[in-house]
């Protein structure tokens, strides 16, 4: 039986370009495309596909925690992160969530079949260039350093509020979107700005973008 595959990026290029690389292995089967992080999650819901390749600057909702919920909402799903970035509060954000494979995307062409097949067979598959960074934060870890990155300092529903804001959605969009009350809303933002020591939404949205929350050309 065909591997089920859900593809998520919000670049039609790239989605197309991997549907086409799997369509040349028989044993897999795209069963759906994602363009941003909330469709990503609805889809995997809906179509329980095996595994999900996932983008990590995505908008609305951005990978990690899209993955987050999708592991939450689908028990036994596999999530592959696909990104251009090695950075990594990047790896670290997308492993912690619940990924069980990061791929660089100049790697996907070589390596994308392979790890499907890995993680399928309750394994991880990092790209080669990732596996430093995991032994290198491991290292730190045994040494005693930490950073304090947005995916530890913020709660997952303050990083949702701030992505969206940093993307420029009204608080009533915002809160219409997360099915809150405006009040709500106002209440995350406040939180934000007082926990982040921050004293305008300029300053959120350059936070946002310097944590990988979302990025600037979205």
């Amino acid at each position: 039986m065909a591997i089920t595959v859900l593809i998520a990026d919000d670049h039609k290029i790239v989605r197309e370009g991997l549907i086409a690389l799997l369509s040349q292995h028989p044993q897999m089967t795209v069963v759906g495309e994602a363009e941003n992080g909330r469709q990503a999650v609805q889809l995997a819901a809906s179509l329980q596909p095996q595994v999900v390749i996932i983008d990590i600057g995505m908008p609305e909702l951005n990978g990690i925690e899209a993955t987050r919920q999708i592991i939450a909402a689908v028990p036994g799903i596999k999530v592959i992160a696909l990104s251009m970035h090695s950075d990594k509060r990047f790896v670290k954000g997308m492993l912690k969530a619940g990924a069980a494979g990061y791929l660089l995307k100049y790697c996907a062409s070589e390596e994308l079949v392979t790890a499907i097949h890995q993680v399928m067979a309750n394994r991880v598959y990092l790209s080669q260039d990732i596996t430093g960074i995991v032994v290198e934060d491991y290292v730190q870890k045994l040494g005693g350093e930490s950073d304090a990155s947005a995916f530890q300092t913020l709660t997952p529903r303050e990083r949702e509020v701030l992505q969206l804001l940093a993307e420029g959605h009204s608080t009533r969009q915002i809160a219409d979107s997360l099915h809150v009350i405006v009040k709500t809303i106002e209440v995350h933002r406040k939180q934000l700005m007082d926990k982040l020591g921050l004293a305008s939404l300029a300053e959120l949205v350059k936070y946002a973008i310097r944590e990988g929350l979302t990025s600037i050309d979205h």
